[in-house]
């Protein structure tokens, strides 16, 4: 596909570099998409990892050299306004959104007792609400041939000493589920992912030495391995799967 030809995805959380969100971006310029993408610099400043300005200028060069239309925006998804307006600005650029991709998030450890009511609400706020609201904006504005529309949310089981993180993503999973039924006349197939610890930079080297021993393949996750399985989803041939949880991690 070329030009105008190409269809369009928007994949949120794509601020790193080494970030899954990135892989999913390249790897679906790569098969012939126009990506948009979301990413929130204060997140990232909050993070160990920090900032990542390199890595946003590199990715929007990579999808260019893929022959990709491109819109970053830059985007506080705890602002419930902010999924309308990034269909907005996607539309305005690059025209009707066929994929959307969940890979954005809030995730700050903390456990039961430890986790504090604000952190709480900004997990379920950026995890749950906005998800909701773009695959709610996703569903309405959907205007692509019955049969090529997308919606695929990465999640998390990590749950204990991740309370509001865990948890916010099992409801962003039923959200997605719900909507495999709802939207699925439509012509629109949604599914879920886990892709297991990944080795995104947030790991010590201790820490991947010992996932590696635990994982039956015996390597850690990389980003490309999530890309991959959602590069599927988003063909042709993954039209036939709808409604599903699919573990991506190696068989951990």
């Amino acid at each position: 596909m070329t030009g105008s030809q190409r269809p369009i995805a928007l994949v949120t959380g794509a601020s790193r570099g080494r970030g899954i969100g990135a892989a999913i971006a390249i790897g679906l310029a790569d098969d012939g998409w126009d990506v948009a993408t979301t990413f929130w610099r204060a997140y990232d400043a909050r993070m160990p990892w920090g900032r990542d300005e390199a890595g946003l200028a590199e990715l929007e060069r990579g999808l260019q050299a893929h022959g990709a239309r491109t819109c970053p925006i830059e985007a506080d998804l705890t602002d419930a306004a902010a999924p309308g307006q990034i269909f907005d600005a996607v539309q305005a650029e690059l025209g009707p959104v066929t994929a959307l991709v969940l890979s954005h998030c809030e995730s700050v450890n903390s456990g039961l007792v430890d986790t504090t009511l604000e952190s709480f609400d900004r997990h379920f706020a950026i995890n749950v609400r906005a998800s909701w609201l773009l695959i709610r904006e996703f569903g309405t504005r959907f205007a692509s041939e019955p049969g090529h529309g997308r919606i695929i949310a990465l999640t998390s089981d990590h749950v204990v000493g991740n309370l509001p993180y865990g948890a916010s993503k099992g409801a962003m999973g039923r959200i997605v589920i719900a909507a495999a039924r709802e939207l699925g006349p439509r012509g629109i197939t949604a599914n879920v992912i886990n892709p297991g610890a990944t080795d995104t930079g947030w790991m010590s080297e201790a820490e991947l030495a010992d996932l590696a021993r635990r994982v039956p393949l015996g390597r850690v996750a990389q980003p490309r391995d999530c890309a991959n399985l959602v590069r599927f989803l988003c063909s042709s041939q993954g039209r036939w799967i709808n409604g599903q949880l699919l573990n991506s991690n190696g068989g951990v």
